[in-house]
């Protein structure tokens, strides 16, 4: 007899990350530790979700791509759940919110292992309102390939700045990752 659950992947962040600022190529915001999906847990049918919320900050109006990434416990990504398209953002934003959430099917398993999933960016246009963008971008990349279940796969937030200033920071508070066998 099958037993399906929900459980939530660990480890389990405590406080909120860091800002990261000064950068211009897709980088892991990630405040540590990252949650760890186990070698071997995801089985054909699984359902991964994925939610990240935090804020940004910007000096004029830079374009950014949010993103969700899978790898190592490290650190290191070595593919994408998600990307957004290259949004401009509004300028002089002082720590407006974000939310994105994602889910996923795993339709393969196995070192070539495939998940089917797409979400929604909502990012902050001013403290009190959003404008919601889908994650990934097209519908080909919605087929997540090549996601490897037989290793740990560790999951995080990924982010790119157009523009590399200082005052253009972004921060994730939280990161959380359920599967549902």
């Amino acid at each position: 007899m099958d037993l399906y659950l929900t459980e939530p992947v660990g480890p389990f962040n405590t406080a909120g990350g860091a800002a990261f600022n000064t950068f211009t190529t897709k980088k892991s915001v990630d405040p540590a530790p990252l949650p760890v999906i186990p070698a071997g847990k995801l089985r054909l049918g699984s359902l991964i979700e994925v939610t990240a919320y935090g804020n940004y900050s910007t000096t004029g109006t830079p374009t950014a791509n949010w993103g969700l990434w899978f790898g190592t416990r490290a650190g290191v990504m070595t593919g994408d759940l998600a990307l957004s398209s290259t949004i401009t953002t509004p300028s002089g934003a002082a720590s407006f919110p974000w939310v994105m959430k994602w889910h996923g099917m795993v339709t393969a398993i196995g070192t070539a292992g495939t998940i089917l999933g797409q979400g929604e960016l909502y990012q902050g246009t001013a403290l009190t309102t959003f404008a919601v963008f889908p994650i990934p971008i097209t519908a080909a990349l919605r087929t997540v390939a090549a996601f490897n279940t037989t290793i740990e796969n560790a999951i995080g937030v990924n982010f790119t700045w157009g523009t590399s200033n200082a005052a253009n920071s972004v921060t994730v508070d939280d990161s959380r990752v359920l599967i549902l066998n």
